[in-house]
């Protein structure tokens, strides 16, 4: 299998919210984690995964964009 493609199926339920939330425009970690629940430590740590496989970029300290949403690919 594809890392990518596996790294797709292996989308946790904090991945899932993360990139609904950023759908809607750039965000920070302290401001997902309260609007979603989840610890920021854990917010911080997915962002960082989810960054190194290209699905969000990190524009500056603490904030962050979607760049390719892996639910999307065919």
């Amino acid at each position: 299998m594809h890392q990518a493609q596996r790294d797709m199926v292996d989308l946790n339920p904090s991945d899932e919210a993360i990139l609904d939330m950023l759908r809607g425009g750039r965000c920070t970690p302290s401001y997902i984690a309260k609007e979603t629940g989840y610890s920021r430590q854990n917010i911080t740590n997915r962002l960082r995964r989810l960054a190194e496989h290209g699905y969000v970029v990190k524009i500056d300290t603490g904030l962050y964009e979607l760049s390719e949403d892996p639910r999307e690919e065919k």
